[in-house]
């Protein structure tokens, strides 16, 4: 039987019966038969069965440096790395193979953990052949691996001038990687357009959406955050964005009802809870904030967030108890923010108790030193304890930061007419 007749039989899921006459046949054939045996192994992932024949091949042809890559390239479905890095090494400078073989070093190197001496092979293949569409690409596709994202960038532009397309997957979307995480993100929406044109790639909608909310096209972000949605719910770091994207366009209703969607996916993000907080304090609806708050905080304690919207919304309404409990509570568990100990002595201010409050003012001025608010509010306190001259050195400090600060001129004024 011919050998195409048993590969047919084997496609056609007999695949035992097309097996054992594929070892009968390999018995009597000739060299080239057994290559194009080796092929159909090769094919169906039969690298143990694959492994002796490509052995024999090598042994009677030992100039054929494609038998090599062949060999390295088994070797790795066996899970014999080094094997696989003695094949490619005996591939020479002057072999039309030796591109795709310092390629396949530089995986093996990578695998390994040894990024220099895999970026080193890359560069020695790229000296050989400066325009290989195919090496620049991959040199490309190395430093992005990396996280040098900088780097990237040259060796992909080099790759898409000279025309070359991903077998699957986007050029494009790997620029467009490149540049929203070197901060160009014009440069990054333009990619992220062509490439998702070419290949709808999740987290590559993720990237396009996160960039628009970069440049602060937040109607796009959010279309975006909300096509991948319809792809995949349970695609959970999508969810604080999409309620980024409303509330900066103050659309409130649909920022909740992504924060009540984001929580069906993941109810222990502290940070979803932050984000209901602030969209029901934006809607007006001050205990529903608190609650949601106070629940990213028992989640998570160490939000700060959490903590400082917290803080704000009972500022404004003037419930210093609850500040100072709640900044008590934090410190007690073991958190050490100066956030902290600043709205436990604004909250002593707020409702009079300065001599509780000016030494936690005094005890925090050197971490809070550049802060205007800070300096306005810990002036004040000064002032009503009767340190006048003190005071007006913290307006002053306070006019250093914010040279534009009329109020505080005019205080420092007045005190100075007194």
């Amino acid at each position: 039987m011919d050998l195409i007749k048993i590969y047919d039989m084997i496609n056609n899921g007999r695949v035992e019966e097309g097996l054992e006459k594929l070892a009968a046949l390999e018995k009597t054939a000739s060299h080239q038969e057994k290559y194009d045996i080796l092929q159909v192994y090769e094919e169906l992932g039969l690298a143990d069965k694959s492994k002796p024949i490509i052995d024999e091949l090598i042994q009677h042809y030992p100039d054929e440096t494609e038998l090599y890559l062949i060999a390295a390239e088994n070797a790795i479905d066996l899970d014999q790395e080094e094997d696989a890095i003695e094949w490619l090494l005996e591939i020479k400078e002057k072999d039309d193979n030796f591109l795709q073989a310092q390629m396949l070093l530089a995986d093996l190197y990578q695998l390994q953990g040894l990024d220099e001496v895999a970026e080193t092979r890359l560069l020695q293949a790229l000296q050989k052949a400066p325009e290989e569409p195919v090496l620049l690409a991959g040199l490309g596709e190395y430093y992005l691996e990396r996280g040098d994202f900088a780097k990237s960038i040259p060796y992909l532009k080099q790759a898409e001038q000279h025309g070359f397309q991903y077998p699957e997957g986007s050029l494009s979307l790997r620029l467009a990687e490149a540049y929203s995480a070197t901060g160009q993100f014009e440069d990054a929406m333009k990619y992220y357009k062509t490439g998702l044109e070419e290949k709808r790639e999740m987290n590559a909608l993720f990237g396009y959406a996160y960039t628009a909310l970069q440049v602060k096209d937040y109607e796009l972000a959010a279309q975006k955050f909300e096509e991948l949605k319809a792809m995949d719910y349970e695609y959970a770091s999508l969810y604080p964005y999409l309620i980024q994207a409303y509330k900066h366009q103050k659309k409130w209703e649909a920022a909740f009802e992504a924060v009540q969607e984001g929580l069906k996916v993941d109810n222990f993000n502290d940070q979803l809870y932050v984000e209901a907080g602030i969209v029901q304090w934006s809607l007006e609806n001050k205990e529903l904030a608190e609650g949601y708050l106070k629940e990213a905080l028992a989640l998570n304690p160490a939000n700060a967030e959490a903590a400082s919207v917290l803080f704000s919304m009972w500022h404004r309404y003037e419930d210093y108890d609850d500040m100072i409990d709640l900044a008590d509570h934090l410190q007690a568990l073991g958190e050490t923010d100066v956030l902290f100990e600043w709205n436990k002595a604004r909250a002593y201010a707020g409702r009079d108790d300065l001599e509780e409050a000016l030494p936690l003012f005094d005890k925090i001025y050197p971490e809070l030193k550049e802060n205007t608010v800070f300096l306005d509010e810990y002036g004040e306190v000064l002032l009503e304890m009767g340190y006048k001259e003190k005071a007006v050195l913290i307006w002053n400090q306070l006019l250093i930061e914010e040279p534009d600060n009329q109020a505080a001129a005019l205080r420092i004024e007045e005190l100075e007419q007194e």
